[in-house]
């Protein structure tokens, strides 16, 4: 194919300052499209109102005055005969224009007119004409010294030229069956839009397309995956695993019983399982984890849980014993906490295989760590770990399942994306008996109401998370830090109930303490930053205050809400807030995290859902991963049927996109 200098206009310059908004080839070029575009309606006079915006064409029928103010102020004049009368025109700072504006000339005059004297105020003027009643004029992102006309410039030149080049990543059959325009007629029209239906039409072909080619990715890197990733045999006990599930003290719902068959099926597939269980605060992942660990069990494997925190690995652990007593399944704990003669008698449990399942924080995947047969890896909070701590843990094994869970509901446009090499069992239902959390918006000026409500459940014996978005005092920001708080909640309560801190900046030791005290109920109100955000099931804990709330995320709000509400009793989420607030009654209304995650989606854009950035190929050029949702799932689907339907091996297209991958 041609090169970018190879167009004709593009000289040196053009081509360096090209390069610097990351065009490269005639391909870029060609797709470098316009991010919004400039709609100008043709107006007649009687048509507008006074002091109102008018696009008006028309021949000039008198020569320009031009008068020259001081500090560099121009205006000039001229009459201006349209299809609806003859009006007068004004335009400031435009004297360069003086020698192009000849009488008899065609004209598009944008401004606002102002009816009484019959002139219009010019915007703008454009040397031409508007042929229809409507012109789309598309607007791009440039650069200092690449303006939007001569981008609009090259881009049609290479289109002229080598429009018949550019390569079409749409199958043929999906062209007809979609009634799709071929590559080069949708890039003329959706540079140079004829109508607006027909620019709607070119856009949803090319995000199509665009989505198409990033879907086969996906789903070839997902198929390439399964075929390297040979899984280990398996012969699970379905008889002794059905007798495990009847022995848990609470009835499953349909959605756990759904990612069990689904965990169990990959489990017994050839190849290695690569799944994420995502589920809202509350919603029983843990359980289908441990019936996943108890199914590798039956079938000869060790596993391994691995959890950000050393308090979350304990609660684990303490639920897993309980949920196994009367088996013979031997469960240690792996923490930094662990004496070093502890270590010592799990790390050889764990090499000769008399221990079968342990669960840790990262102290499980330091080198001294040696499995016999690991066969099943659980992370949870997997967005926490690293990617290469997750590796790790993997690499540990011969080849292990390996099972993802998050209790930060992810939206599916977003999961279908990031974890698109990934399949996901999604748990929607709330466990049997689970409360509905009562949330309710308040303003600092009525922080009285929330004392008392506070003073309520306190004096009922039960216990309070306090939250703040800082640490400590800061010149630059009034908002609400723990050492502030603390001494509120003093003056408050006096010495009536014990108060204390945790915060990110603890040390471990310090943190799991304090929240273990608080766990005991020696602590009635707990102090904190959003680190309990994953933390401990404390039952007692009826009520959240989040003071300064519009700082934070809707979806941080939410796992922040859900560490209340885990016993029988009644629960409330109070969000303390002078701004913001039409955001933060959504959290008043709505009760489900992945409908609360999309709202975050929303509002945030898909690049910052957990506070932290997410990798992956997000860079589309004209799709929107949540605008385009259903051609986003159509694509999913079609790239796959393509993929694997074996006639079209030999295409060119097909082996232009799997190289395209395998060079990538």
């Amino acid at each position: 194919m041609a090169e970018l200098k190879d167009v004709k206009g593009i000289g040196p310059k053009s081509l360096a300052l090209l390069n610097k908004i990351g065009i490269n080839t005639i391909e870029d070029l060609v797709t470098h499209y316009p991010f919004r575009y400039e709609i100008l309606r043709r107006n007649e006079l009687f048509e507008v109102g006074d002091k109102e915006k008018i696009i008006i064409d028309g021949k000039i029928e008198s020569m320009p005055i031009l008068m020259r103010f001081k500090a560099g102020l121009n205006k000039m004049n001229f009459r201006l005969v349209t299809p609806s009368g003859v009006v007068g025109v004004s335009i400031f700072n435009r004297a360069f224009l003086k020698s192009q504006l000849t009488v008899g000339t065609g004209v598009t005059v944008i401004g606002k007119l102002d009816k009484q004297k019959n002139v219009i105020t010019a915007s703008d003027i454009k040397l031409e004409t508007l042929s229809n009643k409507i012109k789309i004029e598309p607007v791009y992102h440039a650069t200092s010294g690449l303006t939007n006309k001569n981008l609009s410039t090259y881009i049609n030149m290479a289109l002229l030229f080598y429009g018949k080049e550019i390569p079409d990543y749409i199958p043929s059959e999906y062209l007809e069956k979609y009634n799709f325009s071929n590559k080069k007629t949708s890039l003329n029209l959706i540079h140079n839009p004829s109508t607006e239906e027909k620019l709607k039409e070119v856009t949803i072909r090319l995000k199509y397309e665009e989505l198409f080619a990033f879907m086969f990715k996906i789903n070839y890197l997902k198929a390439q995956n399964k075929k390297k990733n040979q899984g280990l045999e398996r012969n699970i006990d379905k008889d002794e695993l059905d007798k495990f599930i009847k022995s848990i003290p609470f009835e499953l719902t349909s959605d756990q019983l759904k990612a069990i068959d689904e965990i169990v099926s990959d489990l017994e597939a050839n190849h290695r399982m690569n799944r994420l269980l995502q589920g809202d605060v509350g919603s029983g992942k843990t359980i289908v984890s441990f019936v996943g660990m108890v199914a590798n069990y039956l079938s000869g494997y060790q596993s391994a849980l691995m959890a950000p925190t050393e308090i979350l690995a304990n609660q684990h652990y303490n639920n897993l014993i309980n949920f196994l007593k009367g088996t013979d399944i031997v469960v240690e704990l792996l923490t930094g906490s662990t004496t070093k003669k502890e270590k010592s008698r799990i790390y050889d449990g764990l090499k000769d295989g008399s221990i079968n399942m342990v669960v840790g924080t990262h102290a499980l995947i330091q080198e001294e760590v040696l499995y016999n047969n690991l066969g099943l890896v659980i992370t949870d909070e997997q967005h926490r770990f690293g990617v290469h701590q997750r590796a790790n843990l993997q690499n540990k094994g011969k080849r292990p399942d390996v099972l993802y869970m998050s209790a930060t509901p992810i939206p599916r446009t977003y999961a279908l994306t990031i974890f698109g090499d990934m399949d996901v069992s999604t748990i929607k239902e709330k466990p049997m008996g689970r409360q509905k959390i009562d949330t309710m918006v308040k303003k600092n000026s009525e922080i009285k109401d929330v004392l008392e409500l506070m003073y309520e459940e306190l004096k009922n014996k039960h216990q309070v998370y306090v939250i703040a978005p800082l640490i400590e005092e800061s010149e630059t920001s009034d908002l609400t830090n723990v050492n502030n708080l603390k001494d509120q909640m003093k003056l408050a309560f006096k010495d009536m109930y014990n108060i204390d801190i945790v915060h990110g900046k603890m040390a471990g030791a310090a943190k799991d303490m304090i929240m273990n005290k608080f766990k005991a109920g020696d602590v009635q109100i707990l102090i904190s930053t959003t680190v309990i955000e994953v933390g401990v099931d404390v039952p007692n804990a009826t009520t959240m205050v989040i003071f300064d709330a519009d700082r934070f995320g809707l979806s941080t709000l939410h796992q922040l809400r859900g560490r209340v509400g885990r016993g029988t009793s009644k629960s409330q989420c109070i969000l303390i807030s002078d701004s913001d607030t039409e955001r933060l009654k959504i959290m008043e209304r709505v009760d489900d995290g992945f409908e609360i995650s999309e709202e975050d989606f929303k509002l945030r854009g898909h690049g910052d859902l957990f506070g932290t950035k997410q990798s992956g190929d997000m860079a589309f050029k004209i799709a929107n991963i949540r605008e385009d949702y259903k051609i986003l799932l159509q694509a999913k689907k079609d790239s796959r049927e393509y993929l694997l339907n074996k006639d079209t091996n030999n295409d060119e297209l097909k082996i232009k996109l799997i190289n395209s991958i395998t060079k990538g």
